[in-house]
């Protein structure tokens, strides 16, 4: 039986790695009631819908949801798998966040379970996205570095269904950011990808109300002028994952990173515990290393 809502943070509570699949876009016929219900019974412990670059696709979204709850529950009994948007906004201030949190607000209605957000890069940003995330009746960390949240009456009913709850006082109750709030079913997660970011990912990486983040290669190689160069990662980039990583343990922030089968045992021993690289082999290795209890 599930313990609770989003499966992605029963399992990090657990120390449990977690496998993610999905694509930074898609192709604009992928968000579907049928893709939704096909999705219900995927490898993965949560889906990135990448509306960063993909299309910003509300009604697909809505339909999409709709067939991962008609296709469940999962395996390990939960409703739906956790679904996570990246979100199209870059994290560069806090007006810009403020002045875009009807994106949010938008994405958070159709019942998904978390944002990303992307080129986050001061910690005042980075407080707005948690605010804009949050119900004003939750106010764990207000004052502490939060001010109160921003998402109103009227977003509940259509996403608490997807949660499978009844009551939208309850909805607003689980729909807080977890580790901030132990009971919140909400997780939020960064992308620290530019010298910017980086030179400021500690005081980043501090605000509450955070669950994980990562160091995004592809754009920080951008940002430092770097050529890419596939199999090759120079010391400024292994430097910055480092920096990024070691800013998550010491926040209680849940590092991300890409997973091979050849290396995944590696990335675990690291301390990663949310890995990416769309490897349904990886994912089986990483499990059984761990004695994963916890079905699919």
């Amino acid at each position: 039986m599930a313990k609770r809502i989003n499966k992605a943070i029963e399992l990090l509570e657990d120390d449990q790695p977690v496998y993610y699949s999905g694509l930074h876009t898609f192709s604009r016929d992928y968000l579907t009631y049928d893709q939704g219900k096909k999705d219900a019974s995927i490898w993965a412990d949560y889906i990135n819908i990448g509306m960063e670059h993909g299309s910003f696709d509300m009604t697909g979204l809505e339909s999409y949801m709709d067939g991962l709850v008609d296709g469940g529950p999962t395996a390990s009994g939960h409703v739906t798998p956790t679904v996570i948007i990246e979100l199209p906004v870059q994290g560069e201030s806090a007006e810009i966040i403020r002045y875009n949190s009807w994106q949010v607000r938008q994405i958070l209605a159709r019942g998904v379970h978390g944002i990303l957000l992307c080129e986050a890069t001061s910690a005042e940003a980075v407080a707005a996205f948690v605010e804009s995330c949050r119900y004003k009746i939750n106010d764990l960390g207000v004052g502490y570095g939060l001010k109160n949240g921003t998402r109103g009456v009227g977003s509940e009913f259509m996403a608490r269904l997807k949660w499978g709850l009844e009551d939208d006082n309850e909805y607003r109750a689980k729909a807080d950011p977890w580790p901030l709030n132990p009971e919140g079913e909400l997780l939020l997660g960064l992308k620290i990808e530019t010298v910017e970011g980086l030179n400021n990912c500690e005081q980043i990486l501090s605000v509450p109300g955070i669950g994980f983040a990562e160091m995004g290669p592809g754009d920080m190689h951008m940002s430092m002028k770097i050529e890419r160069v596939p199999g090759v990662l120079p010391d400024q980039i292994k430097e910055a994952f480092d920096r990024v990583r070691n800013a998550c343990y010491k926040n209680g922030v849940r590092f991300l990173k890409s997973g091979t089968p050849d290396n995944i045992e590696q990335v675990i021993d690291s301390g990663a515990r949310v890995i990416s690289g769309q490897s349904e082999e990886a994912a089986e290795i990483g499990r059984k290393y761990t004695n994963r209890k916890m079905k699919i």
